[in-house]
């Protein structure tokens, strides 16, 4: 047979071929806007230029401490500047960034830092006092730098040893040749679920999978150069949904939000001119219910992606009222955070809001670095029909798929049986090839053998005037194996609503087997992100 002339002496070069790394976006950035504001906190505002070199700095003094590939740096701190140049020094000296949320209890942070295996700890002063307990619970010899900052008191997670960020930046080479990995399945950063139940799993991603999900971001939001980005959006979670490599690639501006309130939010939008930002439906909620005080007038619109747990259509519709242009994406920390996004259909123009936001509150269709994204039959591995009825779980493949589990090759090996990644989010598929959250597998309430999805109450429950936020679990029920308890939290200047107003108004919007038989009113309780903690609503109602 002959040879293919397509394969032959047309062989890989540095010439030609160059590792996917989104670390070059800063370096760009600096060389093509290098006067151009990249972060602003409080009084302090950096150009690219400077950005590029204190990244260069921090990769410096990390390897002038010994750290390169193989080591893993873990930072604890709010949206920073330094929590953002973490996320190219770190990966320029070699090493894996590892962003822990600053909602973990210290237990939950050491074994972290064990696992993890971390050598180095940036640590924002907020957070010093659990990371001493933390690092105190750990077995490992971490060598600790205190990131100090005007808005909160100075404090040291190693009073003894600590050396403060700008003078351990400081002490680095503001030229230093940092190198594009060797390989970019090489991993760039790793992030811990939740860990709801037993331990948090540690998910590795690679440079080229962090370099795609950036571009993916851009390109489906249809993002243009030099946004002006809020940080509602934790950087530690899932780096931030790759938000600070995307921005370096737009050469935009990182407006940082230390605290997410409302009157922060509508402050920046107005002063700042925020163009777009990320939150899940925790900070939509704030947006909306917002005190007079609190709003500012703004007369652009603004951009706002949101993801986490399913937005009622209710919420989504508001949100479009106020002035702001909704993005709805879904994906999970195996996916780099957001994968899947209900990209707009121009026929839906000629529909009503409320029908318009139905459609926006679909989990949609697949990023453009996403290869494959299905609703599939578990236990037979084929598709479901897309007929928006029969339910599966949602699976992914591609190139914006973790590499796997730290560690934990039993789990890994279960997460991608079959070719795909197992979501445990249950859906269905719309005939116009639109995917749709129902449940997650363990949230499905099953009642007198009917399957009845929580989301679908829940949507119901926000359509009520007063519902501020709601969740829906299962109680046991000795006749009916489980029936639905929405647990409600009202509106500060709502009048008192009894279960029976809740179920009645329910009634409306449901069939009666899938109406709540119990109403809890309570705060809910919720992780750092803003996804509700159906297992602590699920311990309630055992117990009721």
């Amino acid at each position: 047979m002959p040879a293919n002339p397509f394969e032959t002496d047309l062989d890989k070069n540095a010439a030609n071929y160059v590792p996917l790394t989104p670390l070059q976006f800063l370096e760009r950035a600096a060389s093509v806007f290098p006067n151009r504001r990249s972060i602003v906190h409080g009084e302090l505002n950096y150009s690219w230029a400077e950005t590029y070199t204190r990244a260069r700095q921090l990769a410096s003094a990390l390897a002038k401490a010994g750290v390169g590939k193989g080591n893993t740096v873990s930072i604890i701190a709010a949206n920073t500047p330094a929590m953002y140049e973490a996320h190219f020094g770190v990966p320029m000296s070699g090493a894996v960034l590892n962003t822990i949320n600053t909602r973990l209890d210290a237990a939950t942070i050491g074994f972290i830092f064990d696992h993890g295996e971390a050598d180095v700890l940036l640590v924002d002063a907020e957070f010093a006092p659990v990371a001493r307990e933390a690092l105190a619970i750990s077995k490992r010899k971490i060598k600790v730098v205190d990131i100090a900052d005007a808005a909160v008191a100075s404090d040291s997670a190693d009073p003894e040893n600590g050396v403060e960020y700008e003078t351990f930046i400081s002490g680095g080479d503001p030229d230093f040749q940092w190198e594009y990995p060797a390989d970019e399945w090489n991993a760039i950063s790793l992030n811990y679920t939740s860990g709801t139940t037993g331990n948090p799993k540690g998910v590795v991603y690679h440079h080229r999978g962090a370099y795609l999900n950036s571009m993916s971001n851009a390109i489906g939001w249809s993002m243009p150069q030099h946004p002006v980005y809020l940080w509602t959006l934790p950087m530690f979670h899932c780096n931030g949904w790759c938000f600070p490599w995307t921005l370096a690639a737009l050469a935009g501006t990182s407006v940082c939000l230390r605290k997410v309130e409302a009157g922060a939010i509508y402050s920046a939008i107005a002063e700042r001119h925020v163009t777009h930002f990320c939150g899940a439906p925790i900070v939509l909620g704030m947006v909306i219910n917002a005190t007079e005080t609190e709003v500012k007038p703004f007369e652009h619109t603004v951009h706002v992606m949101t993801a986490a747990a399913p937005p009622p259509p209710s919420v989504l519709a508001e949100m479009q009222s106020r002035g702001f242009h909704m993005t709805h994406t879904y994906g999970l920390t195996e996916t780099y955070g957001p994968s899947v996004i209900c990209a707009w259909n121009e026929d839906w123009a000629s529909l009503e809001p409320q029908a318009q936001a139905e459609k926006s509150a679909r989990q949609g269709v697949r990023y453009h670095a996403l290869e494959g994204l299905d609703v599939i039959d578990p236990e037979t591995m084929t598709p479901v029909p897309r007929n928006g009825e029969v339910m599966g779980e949602v699976m992914f493949r591609g190139n914006i798929v973790m590499k796997g589990y730290l560690k934990n090759p039993d789990a890994t090996k279960e997460a991608f049986e079959g070719g795909w990644f197992h979501s445990g989010d249950l859906g269905v598929m719309h005939d116009d090839n639109y995917a749709q959250l129902k449940d997650r597998s363990k949230d499905i309430i099953i009642s007198g053998g009917e399957n009845i999805s929580s989301i679908e109450i829940e949507d119901a429950l926000y359509r009520h005037p007063s519902v501020q936020e709601a969740a829906v679990v299962a109680r046991p029920d000795e006749k009916w194996g489980e029936t639905p308890c929405a647990f409600v939290s009202l509106k500060p200047d709502a009048a008192q609503l009894s279960e029976q107003d809740i179920v009645d108004f329910c009634r409306e919007h449901l069939a009666s087997f899938k109406l709540p038989k119990t109403v809890v009113f309570q705060e809910l309780p919720k992780t750092s992100t803003g996804k509700v903690q159906k297992f602590k609503l699920r311990d309630v109602a055992e117990a009721l």
